[in-house]
């Protein structure tokens, strides 16, 4: 696809690039070598000072960067608004926790006395240069919770963001050149998703990482593992969202819509299946169909819209042609399932509910990216838990009761990164964030994920 801002609100092409030529990429991967050469020896301290310097410039040019991401991808400029602050805070978290985070560690000297050290310990020490490849759903926030444990361990980064999202990548680049990063710490590279294996194959690029779609987690993956370099990918979703005989049903439906429809429903974390107990199902079910039809369709830069449009034409069709399988092999909507009145211009869609949604529909094992979900009857804790793992992705899960044994039962048996208790779920800097099965490998966030690029490097001392 061209490298280009096309408004999704509209369908108009706002402004296009041209990639780098073979000879600029050159150039950014030798300034990404030489640039860790210097920034690997430069401490906690120094980090910090110039993390925190991105984090004050971000934080001060928030409402303008929250524009060119609702202009690009079609988020409510109030999400966008929340994604810019967000980003802030995971910044300065890791600003003031890695040192500690990646601190040396100590084994007894007792524990290792039988090897012939009088004492050893083991290092984080940083790898390089590593690829992120990144998606254009959240064009800051995914970027930024690579990025900042990445710094913080003396890493350098090279981005490859989506090619919808050029203006936000251009201004990522920009934004830790400005607080002081030396040239070369992190750079945007503005190129096509051909161009990527080339980066990946070069010696000088010794890790990446990589939020997307299952196919182009295989892609990276693939080449990654002939060249032997670590990856992390964090790829699909189809979450559960149960809901027990135990829970508060009014706040579980409340709640219920905005973890669909979050992000215009193109979140991989998002809840996209509802399983949902018989003795509460028409209560819950009546809830929740009310909320998302109270939804507002629309301009994401007004302040009353609740969903924007998709990201693109073909994601669009994408979700449709789901609905459209469910329904003609016996689904019904309760709600949606069609594109608004109105609003022809744009890559819109009404928020959806379908139910009687059955194993052979595509529906039921492939990622709905858009706000529409999937409503399913469960007779007790074993139908849910087994429906909830039908699933070939295991990015995270909502399970709603308020009983403890009940709820150690799903922590113990759902195939999940994740399981969140009476709430939707989120990622936090403090928080380990990935799945299992085909939604990826390793993790971002909290200590797991600044360990991710780090070389923990064992130190034996004899005597």
């Amino acid at each position: 696809m061209p490298i280009a801002t096309v408004n999704p609100a509209d369908g108009t092409t706002v402004k296009t690039f041209d990639p780098l030529s073979a000879d600029e990429v050159e150039q950014r991967l030798a300034d990404a070598e030489a640039a860790f050469r210097g920034y690997r020896t430069t401490t906690f301290e120094e980090r910090a000072r110039l993390l925190n310097a991105a984090a004050d410039l971000l934080e001060r040019e928030a409402e303008g960067v929250a524009r060119v991401m609702t202009t690009e991808m079609g988020k409510p400029l109030a999400a966008a608004r929340a994604e810019a602050a967000k980003c802030v805070k995971a910044m300065r978290w890791y600003a003031r926790n890695a040192e500690e985070l990646l601190a040396p560690e100590y084994p007894a000297p007792e524990d290792v006395a039988d090897s012939g050290a009088e004492r050893a310990e083991v290092r984080y020490r940083p790898l390089g240069p590593v690829l992120a490849v990144m998606p254009w759903n959240f064009p800051l926030w995914q970027v930024v919770r690579f990025a900042a444990p990445a710094l913080m361990a003396g890493n350098v980064g090279l981005l490859k963001h989506a090619s919808n999202v050029p203006q936000t990548a251009l201004y990522l680049g920009d934004l830790f050149h400005r607080a002081g990063f030396a040239p070369g710490c992190f750079q945007t590279l503005l190129v096509s998703s051909g161009a990527v294996e080339a980066v990946l194959r070069d010696p000088r690029v010794v890790a990446a990482t990589l939020t997307g779609s299952e196919g182009a987690g295989r892609a990276v993956a693939s080449v990654a593992g002939d060249e032997i370099k670590k990856t992390v990918l964090e790829l699909g979703g189809s979450d559960p969202f149960v809901v027990m005989p135990s829970a508060d049903v009014e706040a579980a439906a409340r709640t219920a819509v905005t973890a669909r429809v979050q992000n215009n429903g193109q979140s991989c974390i998002a809840a996209k299946r509802f399983l949902v107990h018989t003795d509460v199902f028409d209560a819950f079910a009546e809830r929740f169909t009310a909320g998302m039809l109270r939804l507002t369709v629309g301009d994401p830069m007004e302040p009353g819209t609740d969903v924007g449009p998709l990201s693109g034409a073909q994601g669009r069709e994408d979700l449709e042609e789901l609905v459209t399988d469910a329904l003609a092999q016996g689904a019904q909507a309760l709600c949606g399932g069609r594109r608004p009145q109105g609003l022809e211009r744009g890559f819109y869609y009404e928020p959806t509910v379908l139910t009687g949604v059955t194993a052979q529909m595509r529906i039921h094992r492939e990622e709905a990216f858009g706000p529409v979900a999937t409503l399913y009857r469960v007779a007790d804790a074993e139908e849910a838990v087994t429906l909830a793992n039908d699933t070939p992705f295991g990015l995270s899960s909502n399970v709603w009761t308020r009983d403890e044994c009940e709820a150690d039962r799903f922590v113990q048996d759902l195939e999940a990164g994740g399981v969140f208790f009476n709430g939707m779920t989120a990622s936090h800097p403090a928080l380990p964030f990935g799945g299992v099965k085909r939604s990826g490998y390793g993790r971002e966030l909290a200590g797991h994920g600044i360990r991710e690029f780090c070389n923990a490097t064992t130190v034996w001392r004899g005597a």
